[in-house]
């Protein structure tokens, strides 16, 4: 055997060695069953109100927590002037899409640096509950 194959095979050797040693010592994973009465307890989607959605959605970092506007978004007051409930789900759902308006051009020069998130990825439910308080106020 020459010195090189020398070196491969005690490599090999330890490699195989190191391979038996940890499947030997290895603790058996242990598997904690999920306890179902907590299940119920929790609070589900539906049960959420219009103003924990729109604190959890974090509206209220730009909009404040009144909503009555900050330097990072304009207040979301008599909205009902401007939208319905279909289109203000839309606009929630995909802000981008009413950017060329003459009003949203407006507020991209009020609030340059700001973005409006999309929240297509929300439940419509959701939504709609959130357009139902905001239309309302």
């Amino acid at each position: 055997m020459t010195k090189p194959q020398i070196w491969i095979a005690s490599f090999l050797a330890l490699f195989i060695l190191l391979f038996i040693l940890q499947r030997v010592t290895k603790e058996e994973e242990k598997f904690m069953p999920i306890p179902t009465e907590n299940l119920t307890n929790q609070p589900s989607k539906e049960n959420f109100s219009a103003q924990d959605l729109i604190a959890n959605f974090g509206c209220t970092n730009c909009h404040g927590i009144d909503l009555e506007g900050t330097k990072l978004g304009p207040e979301l007051k008599d909205i009902s002037k401007n939208f319905g409930r279909g289109e203000l789900i839309t606009y929630l759902r995909n802000p981008g899409s009413f950017m060329g308006s003459e009003r949203f051009q407006k507020y991209r020069e009020q609030y340059p640096s700001v973005i409006m998130p999309n929240f297509g990825n929300k439940d419509v439910k959701d939504l709609g509950k959130i357009a139902d308080y905001l239309l309302a106020r």
